[in-house]
């Protein structure tokens, strides 16, 4: 295939760039600034609507992953307005864009996140969940509805709802593993909050199962079968460390420290299932929690 990336540079898509290359597949970067563009990038301008639509006849997948993030504290209301505007802008222009070409490509796989459900508790989630409340979920929404006009225009549309990436290239768990290495992790606010999380080779794994299975579209869990609570997923890699795990930080420390940030990102319960994934067919390499942790570090 000859697919367009977007987030190219970041965790997930640096390494399915990789992986579809290493396959045979020709992938042409969307990038924001390009000093040199050539026949493996192209440009754009989101920001103000600008895509080189011509250079779109060609593309036979469209994975959009780029967006401002959303794990760097603080979020004032200008983060807020970036991290909502990089998503869902961006993504209707590119609908929009692909909706109008005469030779459209055959899938548009876009980033979402399981944030789309909010704080759920214990309640068990898949794809065909109402929506929550909250910041995140809102944008999610509005995310995802950015899609439309793809779809209306007969492209499948795939909105990939992300769990928590387990990596030690990047992301929340390659930034606290020297914390639990040296005998200082410990469970965030209660613990109790459910974690859904999935490898980094999983996630790609599943993005190249999306590309070519026709009969995957609208919303799919991108996370493991397994959800955990954050006691677990902080006593597994504290134990795989040989290291104590002993200092908790209360939630009303986290809510001063981050503000609103701590209640959506940290102790927000999401128990998400990959439900469309799994009645595919779908394999996961690492679909319990200690040997995909135990994995991560042998690697490191």
């Amino acid at each position: 295939m000859r697919v367009l990336l977007s987030g190219s540079s970041g965790l997930i898509g640096s390494e399915l760039a990789r992986v579809l290359g290493t396959a045979g597949h020709e992938v042409v970067r969307l990038v924001r600034a390009e000093p040199m563009p050539g026949p493996s990038r192209m440009v754009w301008d989101p920001a103000h609507g600008w895509l080189d639509a011509p250079r779109l006849e060609a593309f036979d997948a469209v994975v959009h992953l780029a967006g401002e993030s959303v794990a760097e504290p603080p979020w004032t209301a200008e983060k807020k307005a970036r991290i909502q505007d990089s998503r869902v802008a961006s993504t209707r222009l590119l609908a929009e864009t692909l909706a109008r070409l005469e030779r459209k490509p055959a899938v548009f796989a876009c980033a979402s996140a399981i944030g789309y459900y909010g704080h759920r508790g214990n309640e068990e989630l898949d794809e065909t969940s109402p929506p929550g409340k909250g910041f995140l979920a809102d944008v999610c929404r509005q995310w995802e509805g950015a899609t439309q006009r793809a779809a209306a225009a007969g492209i499948r549309v795939v909105k990939m709802r992300f769990g928590l990436v387990l990596s030690q290239r990047g992301g929340v768990f390659a930034r606290t593993l020297p914390i639990f290495r040296r005998g200082l992790g410990g469970r965030l606010g209660s613990g109790q909050q459910y974690v859904s999380w999935i490898v980094l080779d999983d996630v790609v794994a599943a993005i190249g199962r999306i590309l070519s299975d026709n009969s995957l579209d609208g919303p799919i869990n991108v996370v493991s079968p397994n959800p955990v609570t954050n006691l677990e997923l902080t006593r597994t890699t504290a134990g795989l460390l040989h290291r104590p795990a002993v200092l908790p930080v209360p939630a009303f420390l986290l809510r001063l420290m981050l503000g609103k940030m701590a209640d959506e990102l940290i102790l927000a319960s999401q128990r998400v299932y990959p439900r469309r994934l799994q009645a595919a067919g779908h394999a996961f390499a690492y679909p319990e929690l200690e040997p995909a942790i135990r994995r991560l570090l042998e690697a490191g």
